[in-house]
């Protein structure tokens, strides 16, 4: 019975009439005359768009689920406001186009494939861009998704007035099959308002935002302002920068900016050259096996860049073997000196009068009124940008004249604007210096706070460039606890208050210094025929509450076999300048002896000392009068009786190592 009903003349014709439908369709729609529809297509899109759209030549379809249009002469305006007339013309046009989606109102285009095509992005501060495909041109859900695309040659002009972007794009395929790399482009215009130029090669199928996994090969060769970038590699998809995969070589005048251009806050710099490794998985970019030199220091090591947060994060580890200290210059803010600066101002020639100007002395005025503590600016902007937990370590630091570092290591941490530097530790004189430093940049001005402990310094070694204390021997220690306000270390010096304290116990010194300090003359020339030679320390001291920036003594002493030295007075963090007086009393019997007060005066960058002028001339006043009388008795005046007597080194200490007020809270 089952096999009547399917031989059944009725179902048969049934089934017959169905099949004869489908090859009528079938045949009516591969012979359809496509381009009869054109003008209608025309004027359905442009009242849709709200701008013309028109297929000038030739229309064909393919339909089915993915429907392929094909179309000779394209042409897609821009929205009257755009920059550039046209969003797209091209001499052909062929793309795939889902009509499923397209019944929910979402243009997915999986393919695309463009002959010589004149595209015209463009994309305005409050969201209108040229590539929405609807009236409202804010709508992001009017954007077509389109998977790859394919084109010959042709141009892109993109425009991003708030990215300061202005782009000028040309490319063209080589006809070879064989070429790995057959699209070559050249770009040039303004990336982040810096002149911009790139060019490079890619592979013949750009794949926009397919996420097939296959690699798009790339290479990249772009300068922008004075930074240049080298890369070669591939890539997934383009439009979403996604599955990065590249080497690199980057090379610029100054890191900080790379701020400016890409977003990531560094300090300023010298000129570095660096290469490495570049991957960027969904919205982390990590950059590993760095190596290249920053000035003259080797750089190493590792960054992460993580934008999946409202405020990015850099996080990563960075050493030198050998850091140059003129290096770190720039980013404490000190300005170089002598051929480092001369070098390091942009496009300066050494015939320039720039160049002439850099090696100018500085008279003893302008030497003077030279400021000495760092006073570039802090970049409050910068610090708020971003967080940061990285560390970074040198070996060995060289070329340092202020002090002698050997090694230093700090952790570097940046949150909500608040930068902290803990721990700081500093290999010095062959002793450390450890501690901490914190800026916070959400108040206005920057508040800073620092604490740092001062262990085991060689004297012998602290001093380089002073010959009278090479052959000293003694370790020196001492605390520093600041807090201060300014946006930058020249106002936070200058506005802090806390505490400063240096000590010294047993130890040797020159005793030439202490004579000079103590206008010895019988003795200096006696050292100066026979050699100096090192007395015993018993202690030394020096300590200062600061308050606004004025730092006032409550101890300074020197204990030796043969003299103590006290003294008194102020130093101005603020004005750079300097109050001391020291008053040295010798234990032994000299002849030629001033004993008078020694001033210290003048400015960090210009100090001097001398003779108290009043005690002296008292002095000098008496062996003149005495010397009027007889020649012999003037030596009388000049005979030291060797008043002085041992400090009381358990007290001293003791005071220099606590304050008499405590720390003065930030700003106040």
């Amino acid at each position: 019975m089952n096999t009547r009903r399917l031989h059944s003349p009725v179902l048969l014709r049934w089934l017959a009439g169905i099949v004869l439908l489908l090859v009528v369709v079938t045949v009516a729609v591969y012979f359809f005359p496509w381009d009869t529809l054109r003008e209608p297509v025309n004027r359905y899109v442009s009242g849709q768009l709200g701008r013309r759209f028109e297929i000038t030549r030739h229309l064909a379809v393919d339909v089915g689920f993915t429907t392929t249009v094909r179309t000779d002469g394209v042409e897609i305006a821009n929205p009257a406001w755009a920059h550039e007339p046209y969003l797209l013309i091209a001499k052909t046009a062929e793309f795939d186009i889902k009509l499923f989606s397209l019944l929910f109102g979402k243009v997915e285009i999986p393919r695309i494939m463009l002959t010589e095509p004149k595209i015209g992005l463009q994309i305005e501060p409050d969201g209108r861009r040229t590539w929405a495909l609807s009236r409202d041109t804010t709508d992001v859900s009017a954007v077509p998704k389109i998977g790859v695309l394919l084109v010959d040659q042709g141009t892109v002009t993109y425009r991003a007035r708030a990215q300061g972007v202005d782009l000028d794009v040309q490319f063209s395929l080589a006809q070879e099959a064989s070429t790995p790399l057959p699209l070559s482009y050249k770009a040039t215009g303004k990336w982040k308002n810096e002149a911009f130029t790139a060019s490079g090669r890619a592979g013949g199928v750009l794949q926009l935002s397919e996420n097939s996994g296959e690699l798009f090969p790339l290479e990249v060769n772009a300068v922008a302002g004075r930074t240049s970038l080298k890369a070669k590699g591939s890539i997934t998809n383009i439009a979403e920068l996604e599955a990065i995969d590249v080497s690199f070589d980057l090379e610029g005048r100054n890191l900080d900016d790379l701020y400016k251009l890409l977003g990531v806050a560094l300090p300023a710099t010298r000129p570095y050259k660096f290469r490495g490794q570049l991957n960027k998985r969904g919205k982390i970019w990590a950059t590993t096996r760095i190596e290249g030199m920053l000035g003259k220091s080797d750089i190493s090591g590792a960054l992460s860049f993580d934008q999946s947060s409202k405020v990015p994060l850099l996080t990563g580890k960075v050493q030198s073997k050998i850091l140059d200290f003129a290096d770190l210059g720039p980013v404490v803010g000190m300005v170089p000196s002598g051929n480092a600066a001369t070098k390091a101002s942009t496009g300066s020639e050494s015939g320039s009068p720039a160049a002439a100007a850099s090696k100018k002395r500085l008279t003893p005025n302008e030497s003077a009124s030279r400021k000495v503590l760092p006073v570039a600016v802090l970049d409050v902007e910068k610090l708020q940008s971003m967080d940061a937990d990285v560390t970074y370590s040198a070996q060995d630091i060289r070329h340092v004249q202020a002090l002698p570092l050997d090694k230093g290591n700090v952790h570097v941490k940046l949150k909500a604007g608040v930068m902290q530097l803990e721990p700081v530790s500093l290999g010095v004189a062959g002793g450390t210096v450890a501690g901490s430093i914190h800026i916070d940049s959400n108040v206005k001005p920057a508040a800073f706070s620092t604490r740092l402990d001062v262990r085991a310094l060689q004297l012998n070694q602290l001093f380089p460039t002073v010959q009278s204390t090479k052959t000293g021997l003694g370790k020196i220690s001492g605390q520093f606890d600041l807090k201060g306000r300014g946006n930058s270390a020249a106002q936070m010096l200058g506005s802090s208050s806390g505490n400063m304290a240096v000590l010294m116990g047993k130890g040797e010194i020159s005793n030439i210094l202490l004579e000079y300090m103590g206008l010895d003359g019988g003795e200096i020339i006696k050292f100066l025929v026979l050699g100096d030679r090192n007395v015993q320390l018993r202690c030394a001291a020096a300590a200062f509450d600061v308050n606004r920036g004025l730092m006032t003594s409550r101890a300074i002493v020197l204990d030796t076999s043969d003299t103590i030295i006290t003294g008194q007075g102020k130093i101005s963090l603020a004005d750079e300048t300097l109050d001391v007086l020291l008053k040295p009393e010798p234990k032994d019997h000299s002849i030629l002896s001033l004993r008078s007060p020694l001033r210290i005066g003048g400015t960090f960058a210009r100090p001097s000392a001398g003779p108290e002028k009043t005690a002296l001339a008292g002095r000098v006043g008496l062996a003149l009068l005495l010397g009027a009388i007889n020649p012999l008795l003037a030596l009388a005046a000049t005979v030291e009786t060797g008043p002085g007597k041992n400090a009381d080194c358990s007290r001293v200490l003791a005071q220099a190592s606590h304050p008499k007020v405590a720390p003065a809270a930030a700003g106040k």
